[in-house]
C-alpha cells in the first residue's frame, strides 16, 4: 500500500489540506489536495493544492511569486485531513494580499479584521 493511500479521499477524491507556518505554527490557509497534488508537493518540496473553482492544479505562488516551500506534511487521526508545514516566502498566503486567508475574528456577534490587506482594507 502507498502512503498515499492512507488518506481518504472525499467522494469528489479530494482532502481538505491546512497550511501552517512551520517556524511559527501561524495558521496561513485552507485549500483541497487531491492524490496528484499531494504527490507533486512531496516530490517537488513546494505547497500544490487542487483548484476546486478551475479544476486544475495549482502550484502556490505560480503567479504571486508567494511560493510555500514544504517543510512536513502531517496527516490527521482519521487520515481525512491533511497539513502542510512551509515556509511561507514573499509574505501573502492570501490572493489579498495579507499574510494569512484568516484575517477575521468573531468579535460581540460581528466579523472583525484582524489584519489589514496591503492596500490598507
Amino acid at each position: 500500500m502507498s502512503w498515499l493511500d492512507e488518506v481518504k479521499w472525499n467522494e469528489q477524491g479530494l482532502a481538505p489540506v491546512v497550511t501552517l507556518e512551520a517556524a511559527t505554527g501561524e495558521l496561513l490557509m485552507q485549500a483541497w489536495a487531491n492524490r496528484e497534488a499531494l504527490r507533486i508537493t512531496v516530490a517537488e518540496g513546494r505547497a500544490v493544492y487542487w483548484s476546486r473553482s478551475r479544476a486544475c492544479i495549482w502550484r502556490k505562488g505560480e503567479e504571486s511569486g508567494h511560493v510555500q516551500k514544504l517543510v512536513g506534511v502531517l496527516l490527521d487521526c482519521d487520515g481525512d485531513t491533511i497539513c502542510y508545514q512551509v515556509d511561507q516566502v514573499g509574505g501573502s498566503a492570501c490572493h489579498t494580499g495579507r499574510r494569512s486567508c484568516f484575517f477575521r475574528k468573531l468579535d460581540n456577534g460581528g466579523w472583525r479584521l484582524i489584519e489589514a490587506s496591503a492596500d490598507g482594507n
